[in-house]
């Protein structure tokens, strides 16, 4: 089973969470519609958060050098930690570069994502993504945000600064994208088409006015992981958890410490 490894720095490292389903702009839409979006919020658990250890405003004035940009705590970092040793501008030009607190190691032939959490647009604050060979590099990394204008940021306490998300590097390697015509596959060309007249027919009956239509709401075919013809699909998804992390650390004036390790399983 493919393994992600953390191991800790400190004593007290960011908290490292399994990414919820939730999403405050998503929450604030009349009855919660976009998570209607089964992909939308499938995609939202993919991933473990790593959290921000305290509140922290980042300011910058636009200017191309380490120095234009500015950290402050709004609070105290865990045990008196000065905010440098967590955040500052390693590139200048309006990057800020947080510490993660972990060196990761996952399984031969798996890499590890590093970004932003997905779906969790930040104002005036872009994620920089990459993609590290963590099976083999005994090294930690950092999480960058571009700031994008003169301003302030603020990352709140437990506000995800990093989301990590293990990639088998093979299956990329392997995948040979092709490009056909939908007609070169007839059956494929069929279930798409009454897949669009079941649509385009419930979406008249919206417009129209239709009482069941406004009852329904919206069509479900794909939430419920079937066919126009009600053929069910045998590998959908309609929820996904994934397991937080066990922290096999021994207590702390016992011995070495153990990291954290998670176990990546969909069940």
């Amino acid at each position: 089973m493919p393994t992600l490894t953390c191991y800790a720095l400190t004593e007290f490292p960011h908290k490292v969470v399994a990414a919820p389903v939730d999403r405050q702009w998503m929450d604030a839409f009349p009855d919660r519609h976009p998570y209607r979006c089964l992909p939308l919020a499938i995609a939202n658990t993919h991933g473990w958060h790593v959290l921000c250890p305290a509140p922290i405003e980042i300011e910058w004035n636009g200017g191309k050098e380490l120095s234009d940009l500015k950290v402050r705590a709004l609070k105290p970092l865990p045990q008196g930690r000065p905010v440098e040793t967590f955040c500052q501008s390693n590139f200048s030009r309006g990057v800020a570069t947080m510490q993660v607190d972990y060196l990761f190691q996952t399984s031969p032939g798996w890499d590890l994502w590093a970004s932003g959490p997905v779906n969790r647009p930040k104002e005036n604050a872009y994620p920089l993504t990459g993609i590290v060979e963590t099976a083999w590099l005994p090294y930690p990394f950092t999480m960058n945000w571009q700031i994008m204008r003169p301003g302030r940021v603020v990352f709140e306490q437990d506000e995800p600064i990093c989301s990590l998300l293990p990639i088998q590097k093979s299956a990329l390697l392997t995948c040979v994208p092709e490009i056909l015509r939908l007609s070169d596959n007839p059956e494929l060309a069929r279930q798409a088409a009454e897949f669009r007249a079941e649509r385009n027919k419930f979406v008249a009956r919206l417009k129209s006015g239709d009482a069941e239509a406004h009852k329904q709401a919206w069509m479900k075919r794909y939430f419920s992981g079937e066919l126009a013809d009600g053929t069910q699909a045998g590998d959908h998804l309609t929820k996904l958890r994934l397991k937080e992390p066990v922290d096999r650390r021994e207590p702390q004036y016992g011995k070495a410490a153990s990291p954290y390790r998670i176990s990546i399983n969909n069940q």
